[in-house]
């Protein structure tokens, strides 16, 4: 058709990248140690401040898992000042919005304010971290919501597959094997007093940083942030980098039998590489070929080739330590074996012989064309600043960040592909059917098969 039919001849293709300069950035170290980190961004009146401390889920006792989760959802339940409906009544009146919350590599407490009301909600954030009470009644509650989570994770077998994947490719040592909001057996033993004491052992100067982005005078927030922390002292300078040994030796799969499901939801792979790493690039690269983009290998064979899943993915958790590698993908039940046959056949295939050009092109025109628009609001920003904090990295990394990308090659992927993912020494994990699985399974002779068969919860209905 012409284009007076309103039918365009030809695809349009990728524009030039445009230029793009992440924004000044100032920096400063108070006597005590604390990081405090400044972005001005003129015209952004809603300001993102956010303060990270280096110390999370990985770092806390095996006997107390859960507890840096629940110490930090329990930041905003009450302070030595106030209750928890008085302090959400004081971010209220100063328009602010209050977060908190841990992962495996830190806990961030943020809040989103007003310009002009910066150093009151800076007060509360201080008082907040610096002095939460950690109230019986609260912690009750939010140890129960977690353990009710608990419950309804094992119910979900997208959620059970990423438990199960992980407790399969992680050796006893360390603890990635678990969820980072502890196992039941953990959480239910979780007190105040546990909360309190990973409190004042965790949080510290030494190991924060306060990260403040909008429209801001960099002075008047250090001169803020000196009466505020200041004095603050305790913590721990900071933390190990997390054990992350493998418990894969060799190919096996792993079936938490589910009878009746019509899904088997797959999950393949190893632990991966830590995010400080000198792959970090290129590995970003081959990721979004193999399973990150939309018209990536994964996606294109599973999903518009063979028509097995809506959505086949791959990539690396890249953490403090070694996170997880993992390919997956849920799918109908009598594909299971067909589809771990595509995915290996892929995960082979990305480490034989160099991308293609148009595959290379993809993933860079799309890291690098996404990168500027994570940037456009305050929130992002102090975001990213932050995890520059979490894992040491320099304080360039975001601006040479395009640069990197663009220009990792075909070969780079190739050779990270072929040192980062190892198909032969990996765990295939599938939640579904062994009864209407189990045999063609055997009969494809893919790896050797244990079945794992979950006990009822107590208290689930049966």
């Amino acid at each position: 058709m012409s284009p007076r039919d309103g039918i365009i001849a030809e695809r349009p293709v990728p524009g030039v990248p445009r230029p793009y300069e992440f924004p000044e950035t100032i920096r400063a170290t108070l006597p005590n140690g604390l990081r405090v980190v400044v972005t001005p961004m003129a015209g952004r009146e809603l300001v993102a401040a956010s303060l990270a401390i280096r110390s999370g889920a990985a770092d806390e006792p095996d006997a107390i898992g859960g507890a840096m989760v629940l110490a930090a959802r329990g930041l905003t339940e009450g302070t030595e000042v106030r209750d928890a409906i008085a302090l959400t009544e004081a971010f209220e009146r100063l328009g602010a919005s209050m977060h908190a919350e841990a992962g495996w590599d830190a806990v961030s407490a943020g809040l989103d304010v007003p310009a002009s009301r910066l150093e009151p909600a800076l007060e509360l954030l201080a008082e907040v971290v610096r002095r939460p009470s950690f109230p019986d009644s609260e912690i009750g509650r939010l140890r129960d919501e977690r353990l009710n989570d608990l419950i309804q994770a094992k119910a979900d077998p997208r959620r059970r597959a990423d438990e199960a994947f992980v407790s399969s490719i992680y050796a006893d040592a360390s603890p990635y094997r678990r969820p980072a909001g502890g196992r039941a057996e953990t959480v239910s033993g979780l007190t105040s007093d546990d909360l309190r004491t990973v409190h004042q052992g965790a949080y510290g100067p030494a190991s924060a940083a306060l990260i403040v982005v909008g429209d801001v005078d960099p002075d008047a927030v250090l001169a803020m942030a000196r009466r505020l922390f200041g004095d603050w002292t305790g913590g721990r300078p900071g933390t190990a980098v997390p054990d992350a040994t493998s418990a894969v030796a060799d190919r096996f799969i792993r079936v938490v039998h589910r009878p009746g499901s019509v899904q088997s939801e797959i999950r393949i792979g190893h632990p991966g590489i830590p995010r400080r790493h000198p792959d970090y690039h290129a590995v970003s690269v081959m990721s979004m070929v193999l399973g990150g983009l939309f018209n990536s290998r994964l996606m294109t064979n599973l999903r518009e080739e063979k028509g097995y899943t809506y959505g086949a993915y791959a990539g690396f958790d890249q953490r403090r330590g070694a996170g997880p590698f993992s390919a997956r993908a849920a799918v109908n039940t009598e594909v299971t074996v067909p589809a771990l046959r595509e995915f290996l056949n892929e995960l082979e295939r990305i480490r034989e012989a160099p991308v293609t050009p148009a595959e290379l092109a993809a993933a860079h025109n799309f890291l690098v064309g996404v990168f500027p628009l994570r940037f456009e609001t305050p929130g992002p920003v102090a975001g990213s600043l932050a995890g520059l904090f979490i894992h040491d990295l320099p304080d360039d990394e975001l601006a040479r960040y395009r640069p990197a990308i663009e220009a990792v090659t075909a070969d780079d992927v190739l050779r990270v592909a072929r040192a980062h993912i190892h198909p032969e020494r990996c765990a295939i994990v599938i939640v579904g059917d062994h009864d209407k699985i189990g045999a063609d399974l055997e009969a494809a002779g893919i790896a050797p098969v244990d079945v794992v068969v979950d006990e009822p919860e107590a208290g689930a209905s049966r």
